[in-house]
């Protein structure tokens, strides 16, 4: 773990370090019995000076609705040997399903806080994931890797600013005939994303709701051919 300290916040105030005081909630997936440690008040990690900069906000520090609908359908897949590539992973409980369905996980995110505790929640289980540091904005490490067989991503559509990075991104990344799952709580943005996915003819796309956590999809997006796409 890492040490116990407050970080200086730009209002001279003191922001809570993200190791210092945590919470541990378990998950069941494939029988196993998930550990998985977080903040236990993720927005005490927000950084004014990060947050003018970037709009960042600590989502990344609490297990999402979407986390755990993406977690299940995941782990219920048969992927082994898949090729797996999770997209603002924050605590990374999907590509840890991934890795106990089989497959071959990178999770990645934005946030370095949010890469160390995916790699230390998957350590911690017993659960072998690759982590990465990538922004959206940056991708180039993960489109060179590409094609990916699955790639998963739990409610990145909060902002209309997600919407179109995600739409050129995905073609990049997906193998034809590979699939990317976006799991989402009904975000007022979503519905243009699956709509543009759809209307473009390079994806067909399945939405399965999740019975247990309310309003929450997965949508499944299969990619049918190779369209020309602009390098990033």
């Amino acid at each position: 773990m890492e040490p116990a300290e407050a970080v200086s916040r730009t209002d001279g105030r003191q922001r809570a370090a993200p190791w210092r005081d945590l919470v541990e909630r378990t998950v069941v997936l494939r029988g196993h019995r998930i550990r998985l440690v977080h903040p236990r008040v993720g927005l005490d990690l927000l950084d004014e000076a990060a947050f003018e900069r970037d709009q960042f906000l600590p989502y990344w520090a609490e297990l999402w609705p979407s986390g755990l609908a993406l977690a299940r359908v995941v782990a219920a897949a048969e992927l082994t040997g898949k090729r797996t590539l999770e997209l603002g992973c924050g605590l990374a409980l999907p590509s840890i399903a991934a890795a106990l369905a089989g497959a071959r996980p990178l999770a990645t995110d934005w946030s370095s806080d949010a890469v160390a505790f995916a790699a230390t929640n998957a350590a911690r289980n017993g659960i072998p994931i690759a982590t990465a540091r990538c922004s959206w904005t940056e991708p180039g490490p993960l489109v060179a890797a590409a094609p990916w067989d699955l790639v998963l991503a739990a409610d990145v559509l909060y902002e209309a600013r997600n919407v179109a990075p995600l739409l050129a991104l995905l073609p990049c990344l997906v193998a034809v005939g590979g699939e990317a799952w976006v799991a989402d709580p009904g975000r007022r943005h979503t519905t243009g994303f699956l709509e543009a996915a759809a209307g473009s003819g390079t994806w067909r796309v399945r939405s399965l709701p999740d019975p247990r956590e309310l309003g929450v999809a997965v949508h499944q997006l299969r990619l049918l051919r190779n369209p020309r796409v602009r390098r990033l």
